[in-house]
Parts: C-alpha cells; sequence; structure tokens
C-alpha cells in the first residue's frame, strides 16, 4: 500500500525510489509488525480476560502448569493482526505470493479460531472435532496446491535437496501432495510444539527469519545464481511477509514469556504453522524447513511414537506427549526446557542457513 504512494510521491523526489529496496520493507514491516503488537497487546489480553477466555489445564499434566489455569489464551489473533497489517502496509500487493501467503494463513488461523472459540467460549470440551478440522486444512491446502501447480513455472515443481548444487528430482503432480503434506504437517506441528511459555513462537521466529533471507535470495537472480538456488520471479516479495512475522511474533513473546501473560492459541499455532509452510514451499526449500524447524518436527514424531506404542503394546515411550512435558516430568524446569528448545533451534536454523553456501 504504501508502495503505491512512494510511486506517487518519487513524482516530486527520487529519494522514495529508496522505499523499492525489499530489504528496508523487510526492516519496516517488523517493525511495524513489533510495534503493532506492543502497543495493541495490552489491549487485545484486557478483551480476553474481560470474555474470560482463559486457557483450559489438562488434570495429567504437569502440577506445575496448574497455575496457568485463567491466563488468556487466543493472543495468536495479534500476531495475525500485526502480520497483516504490516505485510498489506509495507509488500508489494501485485505480488499473487503475498496474496497466497496471507490466505494460507488467515484461513488455517480462522480454522483454530473457530476451534478456540467452540473450546473456550462455547465450552465444548473438544472444540472442534478433529475430523472437521483436518477437513477444512485438506480443502484449504488442496486448492492452494493446485492453483499453485497450474499457474508454476517448470522451476517451481523442482524439488531441492540441500548441500547438492546440482541434484534436483522434476515433481510433477506429485507438486500437489508434497504442498498439501508441507502446509497441513507443518501447520499441525507447530501446533503441537505450542504448549509451554514462549516455547513455539521463538522458532517460528527463528524459522520465519531464515525462510525470509531463503525467498530474498530466491527472489534475486544474481544471489540466486551464485548461490545455485532456484530463481522464482516475484518470491523475493515474501521477504517482507517474514519480516513482519518476525516483528509480530517478537512483539508477541513481550507478553508470552515465561511466566506468560497470554497464549497462542489454536488460532496462533495453526495460521503461523501453515505460514511457514506455504513460504518454504513457494521458496522451494521443504527440505531445509525440515532441518530448521526441527523441534517441530521432534514433537510431532514424540506424539506418533506415543500413541503407536500405547495402542500396539500398551506401554508409553515417554513420560508425557509431546516431549516437552516428558523433559518437565523428568524434572527439567519450565523455562530450562524452553531456553535449549531455543538453543537446539537457533543451531538447526544455522545449519538450514549453511545449505545457502554448502552446495
Amino acid at each position: 500500500m504504501l508502495l503505491w504512494l512512494a510511486d506517487y510521491l518519487n513524482y516530486f523526489s527520487r529519494s522514495f525510489n529508496v522505499i523499492h529496496y525489499i530489504t528496508l520493507r523487510s526492516i519496516l514491516a517488523a517493525v511495524t509488525g513489533l510495534s503493532f503488537s506492543l502497543i495493541a497487546g495490552p489491549a487485545i489480553i484486557g478483551r480476553l480476560k474481560r470474555y474470560k477466555v482463559s486457557q483450559i489445564i489438562r488434570d495429567d499434566g504437569p502440577k506445575t502448569h496448574l497455575s496457568k489455569a485463567g491466563t488468556p489464551t487466543m493472543g495468536g489473533i495479534m500476531v495475525l493482526l500485526a502480520i497483516t497489517l504490516s505485510t498489506l502496509l509495507w509488500a508489494n500487493l501485485k505480488n499473487s505470493y503475498i496474496w497466497i501467503t496471507l490466505f494460507v494463513t488467515l484461513s488455517f488461523g480462522a480454522i483454530g479460531w473457530v476451534d478456540d472459540y467452540r473450546k473456550l467460549i462455547l465450552k465444548h470440551p473438544k472444540g472442534l472435532a478433529a475430523r472437521w478440522k483436518y477437513f477444512w486444512q485438506s480443502v484449504i491446502a488442496f486448492c492452494t496446491a493446485t492453483f499453485l501447480y497450474v499457474h508454476a513455472t517448470p522451476v517451481e515443481i523442482q524439488f531441492i535437496v540441500p548441500f547438492f548444487k546440482n541434484y534436483t528430482f522434476y515433481l510433477g503432480g506429485f507438486y500437489i501432495l508434497l504442498t498439501y503434506f508441507v502446509i497441513v504437517g507443518t501447520s499441525n506441528a507447530v501446533n503441537l510444539t505450542d504448549g509451554l511459555d514462549g516455547l513455539a513462537i521463538m522458532p517460528i521466529i527463528l524459522v520465519g527469519g531464515a525462510l525470509g533471507i531463503f525467498a530474498y535470495v530466491s527472489g534475486h537472480a544474481d544471489f540466486s545464481s551464485y548461490l545455485a538456488v532456484p530463481h522464482v520471479v516475484g518470491v523475493g516479495e515474501l521477504s517482507i511477509f517474514c519480516g513482519a512475522l518476525v516483528g509480530a511474533g517478537l512483539g508477541f513473546l513481550w507478553f508470552n514469556s515465561y511466566p506468560a501473560e497470554v497464549f497462542m492459541g489454536d488460532v496462533g499455532s495453526l495460521g503461523l504453522g501453515a505460514a511457514l509452510g506455504i513460504v518454504a514451499i513457494l521458496v522451494r526449500q521443504e527440505l531445509v524447513l525440515f532441518i530448521m524447524g526441527g523441534i517441530f518436527v521432534l514433537e510431532t514424531i514424540s506424539v506418533m511414537l506415543q500413541v503407536a506404542s500405547f495402542k500396539l503394546y500398551g506401554k508409553r515411550i515417554f513420560k508425557m506427549a509431546p516431549i516437552h512435558h516428558h523433559f518437565e516430568l523428568q524434572g527439567w524446569p519450565e523455562p530450562k526446557v524452553i531456553v535449549r528448545f531455543w538453543i537446539v533451534t537457533v543451531i538447526l536454523v544455522l545449519v538450514g542457513l549453511a545449505t545457502l553456501k554448502l552446495r
């Protein structure tokens, strides 16, 4: 939106050309997202308290969590609003990748909102039934995947193997399945991770920021050629979205850090997880997302193993799943679990970024 204003003002002063630089607009998007979260956060939290949109604590969970009862949730609304506003202000709104990413993010956020609303406001114990949740996730993911496939160029349907310079596969119709699984899988993996104060949002920030770097490189013809990264025309604009995500996430972390004043809720975790998935798809870095989001992968695998072991053998592998609860029941204080998971994510993100050069 402001890019159009800059184009108009450019007739009066050439200095407004600087707004066209993606790097500057990414920084401004991050600052805008952060500012909105910090300014609007107290009002949103106050409104959630007023309507008693409070966290429900599991009786079989760590006893230290019982004190969290009554903490406002659905705070993910704050993050999604900040991202949307910031992106609309600073991104090139003629860019289709921006609209696709916003559509997926907000659609999955809407599914999470319905789940939270039914669970916390209408007091339905299970919220939105799992079958309906996955149904609507599947509809959105398949529609998005099909749209992208129909309009894709050959380079956008390649599967890139990190650390190898010329090791790619043409996916053809399998692109639709891959896109579906990445979007839905990442969304639900982030949802499983969101169980401790600040545990999910910091990895989201770190992975989102790294994907913004990949978007910038992929959208820049010279950089993508030098680093042997697929050049996708126009995808660099997603750096603005990722910048907004980083800023909004940091603003949310201000209130979500231990001890949390507000929780993200499904509206945030499902929406932000889907955002990471669709950006990774568009910049052709699905395997790199798998590496950088290793914490999300670990949390998901721990749940799958726990369920499979209990159904097959009647025994549990972990004291509790997802695995962050297992470490708590092992005696780790909650802040230690959180910070150690953050440290692991920093390492994994650096490994993912290393794939830009190590080919």
